[in-house]
């Protein structure tokens, strides 16, 4: 069979597991939405469930094998992003597409200018976001900070103002309840210029996720089934740790978590058929001397990058996890860390790949780590982009015509394809002599640097000032909903 196709021939891809082990996952996760169930604490979600064909008994649902098939085959097998200013359908969410993002809601931040960690704020997010709009391999953003010096009932308002006046990158929010979600979407039907005009060209993407084990709380429920009747591409992603909220072993982890996503997909699509889910997760183990969800942990990227698998062989977009430290500082272990889950992950080809710039197991971020990650992206964008073998590439004329003891450099075909390499921005390659007379700086320290610059001079595309303004007036007329 002839494959003319260069990505097929020639990408560097990963997988960590077979499609008969991704098809014995699913089936154990299925056996499990039927067997155990899980917990839904939302009266009109276990209607809907129950209406759909669900056993519902109380709080929990068991969901028949038919049930879960039948969403499956209506769930969308790619969704596109777009460009909130123009509308440009930027981001394929789906098959191997790769696209990389910030995390959200870590209650620290690293100030760039002072190094002070502090409560994030609105300038924080406003800070962040801008620097997530200025890196070209950032393709989306997540607000890098819950905003705390507003009441945070209503801090879900303040981010996403931050976040779409400094950025026209596709936007992932998320909300604090349905309330707040909501206003969210109000506030992003304006810049689309309307309800159906962001349905056909969403820039946001909507996210919940359950309490593991099992466990759909009201406000993940309901802000599911809202983005399901919207039409708005929604994110379901249990956060799980081996031998604490799931099975000590890999494959145990993989069944809890996809149980959860999964079961969060039946309700998306007994809601809405078609509806744009992405199903995710946060998979990782429980460190055992610390007590903490590692975010650095080597199997993290090992069952993340196995996540992805088991999604391509569903063919459902999915939620991957990348660029983060448990370090609580940038410094060789936060390199290393965010080096291996970007490649892992890049090379998995996880869709929507989240939590660039969190440190401290997510509770602090870090701009600086957000450049030195930008600057990993493009690396591993290069390994992903693979050896390209065919009669240009071979150079067997430019070979012939220099010679040997020739000079390759003033060929016409090294100058089309010297940028065909890495190009670094931040990596320095120089000399000692002229690394020491650039002031002998380390990564962390150009990075910094490059992080004040752009706070300080990059303007990203303005709002149309009619639509700042109403979106002024949601949020200074937001209303925080107490539970009960």
């Amino acid at each position: 069979m002839v494959r003319s196709n260069i990505k097929a021939n020639q990408s560097t891809k990963m997988n960590v597991l077979t499609p008969d082990q991704c098809k014995e996952l699913v089936l154990a996760a299925e056996e499990a939405m039927w067997r155990t169930g899980t917990n839904f604490h939302d009266e009109e979600s276990l209607e809907i469930l129950k209406k759909a064909g669900c056993w519902v008994d109380g709080e929990r649902v068991r969901v028949p094998a038919h049930i879960f098939e039948r969403a499956l085959k209506t769930c969308q097998k790619h969704i596109v992003l777009c460009n909130s200013r123009t509308g440009a359908r930027e981001l394929f969410v789906g098959g191997h597409n790769s696209y990389f993002g910030s995390g959200p809601c870590t209650p620290f931040t690293r100030h760039p200018f002072t190094g002070e960690r502090h409560r994030a704020t609105r300038q924080s997010v406003g800070w962040a976001t801008k620097l997530l709009d200025a890196l070209p391999n950032i393709d989306y953003a997540m607000s890098l900070g819950i905003v705390q010096d507003v009441p945070l009932l209503i801090s879900d308002r303040h981010e996403f103002e931050q976040q779409v006046l400094n950025t026209d990158k596709p936007i992932t929010t998320v909300c604090v309840d349905e309330f707040g979600q909501a206003d969210c979407i109000k506030m992003a039907e304006i810049i689309a210029g309307g309800e159906e005009e962001l349905r056909r060209n969403p820039f946001i993407c909507l996210y919940a996720e359950p309490i593991s084990p099992g466990v759909h709380c009201r406000e993940a429920a309901q802000k599911l089934v809202m983005g399901a009747k919207k039409g708005l591409p929604t994110i379901y992603t249990p956060c799980i740790m081996a031998g604490g909220t799931a099975p000590a072993t890999l494959a145990g982890v993989m069944v809890q978590g996809l149980t959860e996503s999964l079961s969060g997909m039946v309700l998306s699509q007994c809601t809405r058929e078609g509806a744009p889910f992405i199903m995710g997760g946060v998979y990782t183990i429980l460190d055992m001397a610390t007590t903490v969800f590692s975010y650095g942990a080597p199997e993290l990227s090992l069952l993340l990058a196995a996540l992805a698998d088991v999604a391509h062989y569903l063919e459902i977009p999915i939620f991957g996890t990348a660029g983060c430290t448990d370090s609580c500082i940038i410094d060789e272990q936060a390199g290393i860390e965010a080096a291996i889950s970007i490649a892992m992950t890049n090379m998995a080809g996880a869709n929507l790949n989240h939590d660039i710039g969190y440190a401290e197991q997510g509770a602090t971020s870090n701009l600086d780590l957000v450049v030195v990650a930008d600057e990993i992206l493009g690396m591993a964008r290069r390994l992903t982009n693979g050896i390209r073998v065919d009669e240009e590439s071979l150079a067997l004329d430019v070979i012939e015509n220099v010679g040997p003891g020739g000079k390759f450099g003033n060929e016409e075909h090294t100058a089309e394809h010297i940028e065909d390499n890495f190009v670094p921005r931040l990596v320095n390659r120089a000399a000692r002599e002229i690394w020491e007379k650039a002031g002998s700086k380390t990564l962390t320290q150009v990075a910094n640097e490059k992080v004040r610059d752009i706070i300080n001079h990059h303007e990203p595309d303005p709002l149309p000032k009619d639509s700042a303004a109403k979106i002024r007036d949601i949020v200074e007329n937001a209303v925080g909903h107490m539970p009960g």
